[in-house]
């Protein structure tokens, strides 16, 4: 096994096994049944381009053996930052042909976020789109190799400069190598598969170890309560790389029940109805505040929506009055609520839930083994109907962050339970509702930002004394960011200021704050903490607010 993760328990491995959760498999294997028993169907479609499953495992094999010759052996650890395109998905699959574990990160990541994965992961190499709008990928990832000597490999989608390599040419140059070395690469099915990422609230990322075993069987359970099928044909506009439109069930689930994927370049609605008439799409994947955008548009009402027989939605809570406005717009859609996690437990709720728990709750767990306390501030469980920390414990919910033991002290219980941070209540019908969370973050559209992140770049800034970064409410997002500054005495802030100041950070554009609030004090706990509760109250109450 890798060194710093944390395996699971050897009872608890054993009970996932004879139950047949595990199958010891590597997703190669898993997946090698899934190319031969569904050849000749079509399994990608991007833009004009249409893959069939043979030619998923045929273009997925030759981009392995080139990867092989170019150096990334088993358990290497890379970063692709790609957008939604069919390269993605090639390089995906070709990844684990060798064992090679990639980090989900996202192409609006930017230098602070990637130099942190290499760094965390000692990651050989980079695979990146040469530039999207006006960022260009190519100078930053050359900084960050500068920086780790760990990071021999720059792989660009685009024109390669000096130091580059084409990943177009990775996948169209035909393998030297023979395809026997793929057969005979050793590969321990207890290993990472993928490092997801973590919304924590240190803003240093944790990097998630998800198992063959585990993300194997996370893709199964969940295509089971979404019905997938042959027929079934998911749309994905959302970031390929989140554990949601990947694995929950995803991609991965789509392909082991041989249904389509169709991939979209964005999200805008004119862009997204067009390709649900066009390829008769059965499911979509959105956060709410795409959902939001969907049925607000005016391309709702102009394109046949017919096929659509599920909206799984997560990331944040989904208001009732969405979902019922969703169901009389696409009547055929069930909107399925889902609570999940990049370390594991997932919740669905099912078509066959009476109404109003499809409204308020946001499901049950998915798997038989799947163990859900809620407990109060002294580890004790709360009653049913009361409020406690969602902590999670089951064969595909992670036992340890990666290398950061002295985090995983406090982040699990002393029995394995994962410490969530989400406050939860079990409904009467025995699904879960959420009531808010304990954990320091902004959750911006289903991004979770770490506030501390973002406040320890923003007191950089000579203009600034303190401050503390809130959620405030959006009727699209959710949450938006609103940075309360007390300035330095004789000092003023705008908001454009900030914004340039922490741009200058090179951070992700959606951490950047969308409000500032200047304060000359801020209120605070009986135990001399700032209270962001009574802040966040009084930011939404203007009259109340101390300027």
């Amino acid at each position: 096994m890798l060194p710093g993760v944390v395996p699971f328990p050897p009872e608890f491995a054993a009970r996932y096994r004879a139950k047949g959760y595990w199958r010891d498999r590597p997703l190669r294997d898993e997946f090698a049944a899934v190319w031969k028993k569904f050849a000749d169907r079509v399994a990608l479609i991007d833009g004009n381009r249409c893959y069939s499953y043979a030619d998923i495992d045929r273009i997925t094999d030759n981009l392995a053996l080139n990867l092989l010759e170019l150096g990334l052996k088993p358990t290497d650890r890379v970063v692709p930052t790609l957008p939604n395109v069919a390269e993605f998905v090639f390089l995906y699959f070709a990844l684990q042909k060798i064992g090679t574990i990639p980090i989900a990160a996202l192409v609006t990541h930017r230098y602070s976020e990637i130099n942190q994965f290499v760094d965390i992961a000692q990651a050989t190499a980079c695979i990146y789109p040469e530039r999207i709008g006006d960022f260009a990928f190519g100078p930053v990832i050359k900084r960050i190799a500068d920086e780790n000597p760990c990071l021999k490999l720059r792989l660009v989608l685009g024109r390669p400069e000096v130091g580059e390599v084409s990943l177009i040419d990775l996948i169209e140059k035909p393998a030297k190598l023979p395809k026997s070395r793929l057969t005979g690469i050793a590969l321990d099915p207890t290993d990472p598969c993928i490092f997801q990422l973590s919304g924590g609230t240190t803003g240093i990322p944790k990097l998630i170890p998800r198992t063959h075993n585990d993300y194997a069987y996370n893709s199964k359970a969940a295509a089971v309560v979404c019905e997938i099928g042959p027929e079934s044909v998911l749309l994905l506009a959302l970031p390929i790389a989140h554990n949601l439109p990947l694995a929950c069930p995803g991609i991965q689930g789509f392909f082991f029940n041989g249904g389509s994927v169709v991939l979209s370049p964005t999200a805008r609605p004119e862009v997204i109805f067009p390709l649900v008439e066009k390829h008769r799409i059965t499911h979509i994947k959105v956060v709410p505040a795409l959902l939001i955008r969907l049925i607000n548009s005016a391309e709702v009402r102009q394109y046949d929506t017919a096929s659509v027989r599920y909206i799984q939605s997560g990331g944040q809570r989904l208001q009732p009055e969405v979902r019922l406005k969703t169901r009389e717009l696409i009547p055929t859609a069930f909107v399925q609520e889902n609570f999940g996690m990049s370390e594991g437990m997932l919740f669905f709720v099912r078509r066959g839930d009476p109404d109003d728990v499809r409204l308020e709750t946001v499901g049950r767990p998915i798997s038989p083994d799947d163990e859900v306390r809620l407990l109060d501030d002294d580890d004790n469980e709360v009653a049913v109907g009361e409020v406690g920390e969602l902590c999670a414990r089951g064969p595909y919910t992670l036992r340890g962050y990666y290398g950061a033991s002295e985090h995983n002290k406090k982040a699990f219980t002393s029995d394995g339970f994962y410490r969530s941070g989400d406050l939860m209540r079990q409904h009467s019908s025995g699904n879960y509702m959420v009531e808010g969370r304990k954990k320091d973050l902004i959750n911006r559209g289903g991004e979770k930002i770490s506030a501390e992140e973002i406040e320890n770049l923003i007191l950089q800034h000579p203009a600034v004394q303190n401050v503390a970064c809130i959620p405030v409410p959006d009727s699209n997002l959710g949450e938006r960011m609103c940075a309360c500054v007390i300035a330095q005495k004789g000092r003023n802030l705008t908001l454009d200021e900030l914004v340039k100041f922490l741009a200058a950070k090179e951070i992700a554009k959606f951490k950047l704050p969308e409000r500032l609030q200047l304060m000359t004090e801020f209120p605070l706990s009986t135990f001399g903490k700032v209270s962001k509760k009574a802040l966040a109250e009084m930011i939404s109450n203007p009259m109340s607010t101390r300027r």
